[in-house]
This record gives C-alpha cells, sequence and structure tokens, in this order.
C-alpha cells in the first residue's frame, strides 16, 4: 500500500479539496458522504459525475470506502490518518469549553488525585468522550511490580506503592525480551521491592551488578593474568571472557569447577543488567500523539481514537499525562486544542503544588 504522504503530495488540486470536503463532512455528521452534496461546497464548480470519478479514485488509493452500494463515501483509517496529518486546521479553544476547563482546575483542593479526578469528568463532559488521566509519577515506597507484554516493542509496568497507589507506565522493552523474561524480571525486583522507591531499586540493582562483575574479575584474575584467558568489551553490556581464543563466554579449563563458577555468575550479571534496563526505560514518554483504531495498540480499540497529550512539570520534565478516547469520527480540530490546552494548564498547577 502507497504510504499517505506521496499520495497527498501528487494530488491536484480538485482532488485533494474532495478528499478534504469528505473527511469533513463524514466527522461532522458521522454520514457517508455523497457527491451531490459535493458539488454545492466546492470552490469550483463541476458536475456531480466528474466527483464521483474522485471519489472512485480516492477509494481506489485506499484513502475512502463505499458503505453501501450507490451510497455515499467515508474515510478509511489511512485517510483519516492522513487528514489528521497534512489537512487537519487545528484552531483555538472555544472560549466556552475553556471557561469549563479553567473553573475544573480552579478547584482549591490540594490533592492532586481528586484534582485530577476533576479534570477527567470535565473532559469527558465537553467532548462527550472518554477521559484518560495519567498522575504524576510517583517516588513512594513500591509494594509490587508487573511488566506486562502489550506487542513486540510495547510493554506496561503496573507499579503497586505501599500506600495503595497504582500507577501504569508504558515503555518500549529491550529488543529480545519475551513475556517469560518480563516475568523473570518482575519476580527478581519484587524480592527486593518492598520498602524501595525506584530509584532505590534502580541503586540497588546497580550495586549488584557491580559486586557480580568484581566477583567475576576475582576468579578470572589468573586465567587473564597468565594468558589463558581476555576480557572483551571490558566494562561494557556486551562484555565476555574469552578463553583460548574461542569466541563463546567460556571455553575448556583445567579447574572445570572454577569455570562453571564463572559462568554461573555472569549468568546472574546479564541478568541483573537487563533488569537494570527496564527500571530505566520505565521513565519514557512521547509527546502530543493520536492513535487511530488499529494504530492504538494500548487499548485495541479498532473503532476508537485516542488523543492523548504530556503535562510537564517545572523542570519541563513529562510526569503525567491527560486524553480523549472517543470514535474515529472526533472532531479533531476541536478535540487536540481542547486536550493540549488541559496538559499545559494541569502541568502548571501540579508543579505549583509540589507535585511533580
Amino acid at each position: 500500500m502507497t504510504t499517505p504522504q506521496p499520495i497527498l503530495t501528487d494530488m491536484n488540486d480538485r482532488t485533494r479539496e474532495v478528499f478534504r470536503r469528505v473527511v469533513e463532512g463524514y466527522l461532522t455528521s458521522g454520514e457517508p458522504v455523497g457527491s451531490r452534496t459535493l458539488t454545492r461546497t466546492l470552490s469550483e464548480k463541476v458536475s456531480a459525475a466528474t466527483v464521483r470519478n474522485v471519489m472512485q479514485d480516492l477509494e481506489y488509493l485506499g484513502l475512502l470506502d463505499s458503505p453501501h452500494i450507490s451510497a455515499g463515501r467515508v474515510p478509511t483509517q489511512m485517510g483519516l490518518r492522513m487528514f489528521v496529518d497534512s489537512l487537519l486546521e487545528v484552531g483555538q479553544v472555544a472560549p466556552e469549553d475553556q471557561e469549563k476547563i479553567d473553573a475544573t482546575l480552579g478547584v482549591n483542593d490540594p490533592d492532586v488525585t481528586t484534582l485530577l479526578d476533576e479534570v477527567g469528568a470535565a473532559l469527558s463532559v465537553i467532548t462527550r468522550g472518554a477521559s484518560v488521566v495519567l498522575a504524576p509519577k510517583r517516588e513512594a515506597a513500591i509494594r509490587h511490580i508487573e511488566f506486562v507484554s502489550l506487542a513486540a516493542d510495547r510493554a506496561l509496568v503496573v507499579l503497586v506503592f505501599a500506600d495503595g497507589q497504582v500507577e501504569n507506565r508504558v515503555f518500549a522493552p529491550p529488543p529480545g525480551q519475551t513475556p517469560s523474561s518480563m516475568r523473570e524480571a518482575a519476580n527478581f525486583l519484587n524480592a527486593l521491592a518492598e520498602g524501595r522507591t525506584l530509584s532505590e531499586l534502580r541503586a540497588n540493582i546497580v550495586s549488584e551488578i557491580a559486586k557480580r562483575r568484581q566477583e567475576i574479575d576475582s576468579l578470572a584474575r589468573e586465567m587473564v593474568e597468565s594468558g589463558f584467558a581476555l576480557w572483551e568489551n571490558a566494562g561494557e553490556p556486551s562484555e565476555r571472557l574469552i578463553v583460548r581464543g574461542r569466541s563463546n563466554l567460556i571455553g575448556e579449563a583445567a579447574d572445570q569447577s572454577e569455570i562453571d563458577r564463572i559462568r554461573s555468575l555472569f549468568d546472574d550479571l546479564e541478568r541483573k543488567r537487563d533488569i537494570a534496563e527496564f527500571l530505566n526505560l520505565t521513565e519514557a514518554g512521547e509527546g502530543v500523539r493520536i492513535f487511530i483504531g488499529s494504530e492504538n495498540k494500548l487499548f485495541s480499540l479498532s473503532g476508537s481514537s485516542l488523543v492523548v497529550s504530556p503535562y510537564m512539570n517545572a523542570d519541563r520534565k513529562i510526569i503525567g499525562a491527560v486524553g480523549v478516547i472517543g470514535p474515529t469520527r472526533l472532531n479533531y480540530g476541536r478535540i487536540v486544542p481542547i486536550v493540549d490546552y488541559t496538559a499545559q494548564l494541569v502541568g502548571r498547577l501540579v508543579s505549583d503544588r509540589g507535585k511533580g
């Protein structure tokens, strides 16, 4: 399938306008848009037959679809994607919407959770969609950690804190990780997590890595000094101890029990390095995104879209996000500025309350 952007570049003005009018009409009414309707709104006076031919071309390109025989056209998911990325005209937040958001965020409550609940309720009412509000990342004692694989390149970490609060974070796992390796990492971390914050957990893992490296170095020192072994990529996560010029970790040696001990320590070292990387990746964050239909891997709602924007603290660090879930025919031009405005306002208020 041809990618949307080159298609848009190759369109003439008439085709581009027909496409834009179909999408805008569909987003407004939720109904298929017919050729006769378009002839009354196009800037160029053309016949309904000409418009039908253009719509057929757009359908052939995969941008429009015909839900019924002889009916009008609706945009496909690919068509919506191209419209949002290239043709969407985003305006300012309407005064009445801004007034409702400001009133909600003006609630004088020191509890950030209460504030975010109010924000979610307001977004649902204003946009008539389901709201998504991710609270600021917390640095508190952890009771339990769970990793959940969402896709090959997406995973969810569920953090349960000692005070009963639960936080979910989406991140990109290291290449090659499997659900079983994630369970193993979670089991290891849960054995250490009680009473520790994420930062303390990370420091503990780094200390464990250094200790294992020292043990291996101590056991292998005589082999290295005698020229029987050498370090490859010493100090790096990919380091290996090569014996007798072979590329594998440990080859044959006189004292097999010592070699087995080194191999065991190496396995443990690599496992802890993977876990340390898991901890580092949980801090990942993204900018304003619009997920359409099946692009939305997190929620797996093929008939829905998610418009989400992060909010930041005073140090410009992403600490949470607000968003709206609704049908793919969301009024993106209206919803995007509402979500963006709300995110900026929440970021300022959260920072002012010292919770960032």
